[in-house]
Formats: C-alpha cells, sequence, structure tokens
C-alpha cells in the first residue's frame, strides 16, 4: 500500500497481537508545528491509541506525542484527541462497518509520505485467548524451522 518515497516514523505492534486485522486504509492527520517537530525526532507512542468516529469526522484518541523540547509556550497537551483527515464517504462506511459488526478502528503505524505524516489504520476484530496462543505457536514453529535450515546450510 505504501510507496517507496515512505519513512516509518513508529509502528503500534501491540494492534497485530491483540488483534486480527481485516482491512487498511490511510489517512491524514491534524498537527500543529511541534507535534509534527517531534514526532520527527520519533517521540510518539501509538500503543494504546484507537480511533472513532464522532459527528462525521474521524479522530485519533490516546496517541502520545511527546512535547518538543524547544517548543516552549507552542507544545500542546500530549493527549489531546486529533482529527484525521479522510474523504467524507469512506469515514461514512467505516462508521457504518463499525456499527453493524462490532469491529474497531485501530492505528497501526505512523509515517512520513513525502513531507506528509501519515496514518495507516485497520479495521480489526479483537482475537481470543486462544487465537493468540495458536499464533505465538505458529511463530515459533517457523522460528525453529528458519534456525533448521540455516544451520543445515552452513
Amino acid at each position: 500500500m505504501r510507496s517507496k518515497g515512505t519513512k516509518t516514523i513508529t509502528e503500534n505492534r501491540k494492534a497485530r497481537h491483540e488483534y486480527t486485522v481485516l482491512e487498511t486504509y490511510e489517512a491524514g492527520i491534524e498537527l500543529v508545528g511541534t507535534e509534527v517537530k517531534s514526532i520527527r525526532l520519533g517521540a510518539v507512542n501509538l500503543k494504546d491509541s484507537w480511533c472513532s468516529v464522532d459527528h462525521g469526522e474521524l479522530y485519533i484518541r490516546g496517541m502520545h506525542v511527546s512535547p518538543y523540547e524547544k517548543g516552549n509556550i507552542f507544545n500542546r497537551d500530549p493527549m489531546r484527541v486529533r482529527k484525521l483527515l479522510m474523504h467524507k464517504k469512506e469515514i461514512s462506511k467505516l462508521y457504518g462497518t463499525l456499527k453493524q459488526d462490532g469491529l474497531s478502528l485501530i492505528p497501526l503505524s505512523l509515517y512520513f509520505r513525502d513531507s506528509k505524516v501519515k496514518v495507516q489504520l485497520a479495521l480489526c476484530r479483537g482475537k481470543k485467548l486462544y487465537d493468540k496462543r495458536a499464533d505465538a505457536a505458529k511463530r515459533d514453529a517457523k522460528r525453529e524451522i528458519d534456525r533448521n535450515i540455516k544451520a543445515k546450510n552452513q
């Protein structure tokens, strides 16, 4: 989905562990100057963030952007609600899906496309405990197989 001119800032690793990703979307994000400078330094955390639709607009909540060191009075609240930028039709489609199916909209990663900060959103369904265990078992088995193949080739 992302093109050649992108640079990943941060990823929400917890999201892929806790949720099954069904569909992904890209959205812009409304930021102020000191927040962009702080994000360029990598001082952002998506760990417990989620998205919601309020009055036909999409917002990201729980995203922590550390205050910019040299920002003084221009710094904003690190946990403030930030508006996401998507087409109205996409937002209304997402809203309908979220309401009907009991799904969640979770940010997976934050990255630069050219000079703009973008958010990769995912339409997700929560995993059950046994799903998490099965994924961990598959990952461990694959790691063991790769280790054996590497040892055999040396």
